[in-house]
């Protein structure tokens, strides 16, 4: 305890490190009064059937990244989901499109037109989506909830929506640039964190009211969330270090090369997104079952139940495949290959060119199979513990995207702290010293 109050006072002692701290902080802030301010023409007291709309299912995880706006019907309702979308779709495009492959390679000039062309995709994004949530408050709050009608509400609300979600955006660039941290990853991760409390204090109150056990219940739930959490960490950091021996070059009167690094090849290099494309795959049939219910095929209903052994079975396998197929368009072995022979790099008992083409996929094969298998294991985790009785809110961080990008925000906010501190000669945020994100680098 005295280490850590030492190290805050560390913190607060950097002037650069304690600026960023307060700006982050004062963004974040304007974010959340942001979701609590509905959209005008909107009574904010006939909410209640939105709100039980977003208790669970698609909706809830839309209500979640979105830090409750969207069931508060919120001028930031959208929340920043368009521009994820757009930023996949780009991301995308720079694989199969030679135009976009070529803006990649130039650098500066290049990543500004393609945050340009993000911008206008989030744009338009989040105008067509607009007309799709205002269809679901209609359908959803009674008629005598909106104060204003007709196509004058329609426009404007589409407007500030769309506005809102820019403004979002924003917010996050400057996170990214004038405070601490990957400005959209925090504010993704402050929408999962603020529902929290409330789910917590929902399953504390439903925990005292049973009879026989209900507190022992409770603190077995906390101890696996904490084991779920230490396990998604190791999902997060796990790497295979592939040794490359550097060959010795002497240019002029300098050395070069004669040293020995390592390729950190991640377990699981897909993140997130494996669980992100499946689920949103995964939602069609119950969005066809609910146009059409009457006509439901068993297929349909089956689906329909997100917590039965069809839905969690195919959800697992197509986790698997998404994370092998996200894998393979992210990591490109032939590239790795070509740099590391261009240096003057080999990997020790590896030919190079194609045999160490052979080599890398062999080694990124063997390691999303578990890495793979891990992802779907955690994104099906929610599901046992509503089998168990614990609140459809509080499930969610048990695992999913909500847990994987909780963890992995934390650990690069995280890593950023350790690099001021140890930049200016201080101790770390842990005794050893080596806090690794995403990136699998160490400090």
């Amino acid at each position: 305890m005295k280490r850590f109050i030492e190290t805050l006072k560390n913190i607060w002692k950097i002037d650069d490190l304690r600026q960023r701290i307060l700006t982050t902080l004062g963004l974040i802030l304007i974010y959340r009064l942001g979701t609590h301010i509905v959209l005008p023409g909107i009574d904010p007291s006939q909410l209640d059937q939105l709100q039980q709309q977003t208790a669970g299912g698609i909706m809830g995880l839309l209500d979640m990244f979105s830090g409750g706006a969207f069931s508060n019907a919120s001028i930031f309702a959208l929340g920043i989901m368009p521009y994820i979308s757009a930023s996949i779709v780009i991301q995308l495009m720079g694989i199969a499109i030679p135009y976009f492959q070529r803006l990649q390679r130039e650098g500066e000039s290049g990543r500004k037109k393609i945050n340009q062309i993000t911008r206008w995709l989030t744009v338009a994004i989040t105008a067509a989506q607009g007309p799709s949530y205002l269809f679901n408050l209609h359908a959803t709050l009674p008629e005598s909830a909106f104060i204003l009608k007709g196509v004058f509400f329609t426009l404007s609300s589409v407007v500030i929506m769309t506005s809102g979600t820019m403004f979002v955006m924003w917010l996050g660039e400057r996170i990214t640039d004038r405070g601490l941290g990957n400005g959209i990853s925090l504010i993704i991760m402050i929408g999962i964190i603020a529902r929290l409390p409330m789910s917590m204090f929902a399953e504390f109150a439903a925990k005292i009211e049973q009879e026989g056990g209900g507190l022992v219940m409770l603190l077995v739930e906390l101890v696996l969330l904490f084991l779920v959490f230490m396990g998604s960490i190791a999902l997060v950091q796990g790497t295979r270090r592939v040794p490359v021996q550097y060959a010795k070059r002497i240019v002029g009167n300098k050395q070069y090369g004669g040293v020995r690094q390592y390729i950190p090849l991640k377990v699981n290099a897909a993140g997130v997104m494996p669980i992100i494309f499946a689920q949103a795959l995964m939602f069609l049939p119950m969005m066809f079952g609910r146009f059409n219910s009457d006509a439901a095929s068993k297929f349909v209903a089956a689906f329909a139940n997100s917590t039965g052994i069809w839905y969690n079975m195919t959800l697992a396998i197509m986790i698997i495949l998404f994370t092998y197929f996200y894998t393979a368009v992210t990591i490109n072995p032939t590239q790795m290959a070509e740099d590391m022979k261009r240096n003057g790099g080999f990997i020790p008992g590896v030919k190079p060119g194609r045999k160490t083409v052979e080599f890398l996929d062999t080694i990124m094969s063997r390691i999303t199979l578990p890495g793979s298998m891990f992802l779907a294991l955690i994104a099906l985790l929610p599901t046992f513990a509503i089998i168990i009785g614990v609140n459809n809110n509080f499930a969610q961080f048990y695992g999913g995207t909500s847990l994987l990008i909780l963890v992995g925000v934390v650990l690069d906010t995280l890593q950023q702290i350790e690099s001021h501190l140890m930049m200016r000669h201080y101790d770390g945020l842990m005794k050893s010293g080596r806090i690794k994100g995403r990136t699998g680098r160490a400090i």
